[in-house]
């Protein structure tokens, strides 16, 4: 096993965006791919590493990017001045990530058939959009997600398998909102399944979250619970399914 990691630039109309990408070149052929979607941060080294654990799976891992080339923030305000110009405009949102769907079927090394996404926090929210936009893709998987539905998109269908894996305690996302999602998921159609994991809060799966007044909090179980479900779900999306 050799895994290779480049980057590449693509476009979202005028904004130049740049994507972290990991796969083992040691195989022959197309294979499935799966997108990172970054948190409210920006695509930094947590998602670039999660592209390579995925490489090693045996997938292409592409890490998006949401903000531009570059762009990250460095504290709460920067990070929140970041993602909340999308959380208020969700058509813009899933156009950003549309775009990523999109250069990451034109790869040389990815069966356009086979492609996921995972995202985390905010990322979460952004690959559930994409499964809610009705695109043409085998499954999403949102860990500590925000939920919250947009308008812009009610009535539609949703194709792609969902799994969302969520803390109990996430103060971001409290009981209610979970149910919400269940029903909209149903509504929609969807395959769908909720991870519920106990005494955890929200981006248990970071480890170096650790600002319990803020509800952030790695969960060192509810990681490794979790990244198995992701696997396990992957595995059936790509390999059981014709």
């Amino acid at each position: 096993m050799a895994i290779v990691t480049t980057t590449r630039d693509y476009q979202d109309g005028t904004v130049q965006l740049e994507a972290f990408i990991a796969y083992d070149d040691s195989g022959a052929g197309r294979r499935p791919a799966v997108l990172i979607n970054h948190a409210w941060a920006g695509r930094d080294a947590f998602v670039e590493q999660k592209a390579v654990r995925l490489a090693e799976l045996g997938y292409v891992g592409f890490a998006l990017d949401m903000y531009g080339k570059g762009v990250l923030g460095g504290s709460i305000e920067e990070n929140a001045a970041l993602m909340q110009p999308f959380i208020d405009d969700r058509s813009r949102l899933q156009k950003r990530i549309l775009a990523a769907f999109t250069e990451v079927r034109r790869l040389p090394w990815v069966d356009a058939g086979k492609i996921a996404a995972i995202g985390f926090c905010f990322g979460g929210l952004c690959v559930l959009d994409l499964a809610r936009t009705g695109a043409d893709i085998r499954g999403v998987v949102s860990f500590h997600g925000l939920l919250g539905a947009p308008e812009n998109l009610s009535g539609t269908t949703i194709a792609a398998k969902v799994l969302v894996l969520h803390g109990h305690d996430d103060p971001m996302v409290p009981p209610e909102q979970v149910s919400a999602l269940q029903q909209e998921l149903t509504t929609a159609g969807a395959d769908w399944q909720v991870h519920v994991y106990g005494h955890t809060m929200h981006a248990f799966s970071n480890p170096v979250a650790n600002d319990p007044d803020f509800g952030t909090v790695y969960q060192p179980a509810a990681d490794r619970r979790s990244w198995n479900s992701m696997q396990q779900f992957l595995q059936e999306i790509f390999l059981d399914s014709a």
